[in-house]
């Protein structure tokens, strides 16, 4: 069996510890933020977490972009004439070209490398729910599968890997033409607090509303008892946030509480997914047994 790497890109927002500690290559997406380009490495080495958002939050102009063809092969082209394969799992197509541009690059390297197996699969997933599955990757590949097996272990995970997600700022939504601005108004005005998730089709799509952040985080809570594979005390639950410790706190409390969740990770979102939703938002992440 050839060995093989398993990528991804930044959008999966993965800490860098995490990264390193799984071996990962990650592909970074770039933002522009008044008017300068950074890159979204791991370590948020170019623009601390904190003072994005913050910076957002105070209505800085922000840009996001997809990962070009051109990056892709520049990545994959060393790790091939190595003689290594690669497992690449890619942000939702539903959500950026990113994936489109790792199916073109592979497609190209192919030609040039014909030995080799690149396989570029479409997540359908965003944030920490897309490291939810690279997480799952890279235990199923630990135990000795090979780059096929785990593949296929994936594409079957997906539609059981959950994303919901709540927003606190509701003109961040409008600034990204999500909402429109009379309905940021109000709904800003009542407190109300949009609950989402990431769709069968890895789009964000809103479910209901909730009056207050408590109790759109209740509401996903709820949502994680409906459909989450039991024992839910057994899972691995990921948090994502927008700076919003007393959220991440709230949530987490719930969840130990209701279902003796003990392994709950939570880290920063990052800036491209965090541009458009702005300071406040949380995304909870966990497996069931549908989206």
């Amino acid at each position: 069996m050839r060995e093989y790497i398993i990528m991804t890109d930044s959008c999966a927002d993965l800490t860098a510890a995490e990264v390193q500690a799984m071996d990962l290559t990650v592909v970074p997406l770039h933002y522009e933020l008044d008017g300068v380009t950074y890159v979204n490495y791991p370590d948020h080495s170019e623009l601390d977490s904190a003072e994005f958002f913050a910076r957002v939050s105070a209505g800085a102009a922000c840009k996001t972009s997809a990962v070009s063809v051109g990056d892709f092969v520049d990545t994959m082209r060393p790790i091939l004439a190595a003689g290594k394969d690669i497992l690449y799992i890619a942000f939702s197509s539903g959500l950026s070209t990113t994936y489109q541009s790792g199916v073109i690059a592979a497609e190209d390297l192919r030609a040039e490398f014909p030995e080799a197996t690149i396989e570029v699969i479409d997540s359908l997933s965003a944030s920490r729910g897309q490291g939810r599955l690279v997480m799952e990757a890279v235990a199923e590949k630990a135990k000795g599968k090979s780059l096929s097996e785990v593949a296929q272990y994936v594409r079957d995970s997906i539609q059981n890997n959950c994303h919901w997600f709540t927003v606190a700022d509701l003109n961040q939504l409008k600034r990204g033409g999500r909402i429109s601005a009379a309905t940021a108004l109000v709904g800003t005005m009542m407190n109300i607090k949009p609950v989402l998730r990431v769709s069968d089709e890895g789009k964000l799509e809103s479910v209901s509303k909730a009056r207050g952040m408590k109790a759109a985080l209740t509401e996903m809570v709820n949502r994680m008892e409906e459909t989450g594979v039991a024992p839910l005390a057994d899972q691995t639950v990921l948090i994502c946030h927008a700076n919003c410790p007393e959220s991440v706190e709230f949530i987490s409390k719930l969840l130990r509480e209701r279902f003796g969740v003990t392994d709950i990770r939570a880290e920063f979102i990052g800036p491209v997914i965090g541009a458009h939703t702005g300071m406040g938002t949380l995304g909870l992440f966990f497996r069931g047994e549908h989206r």
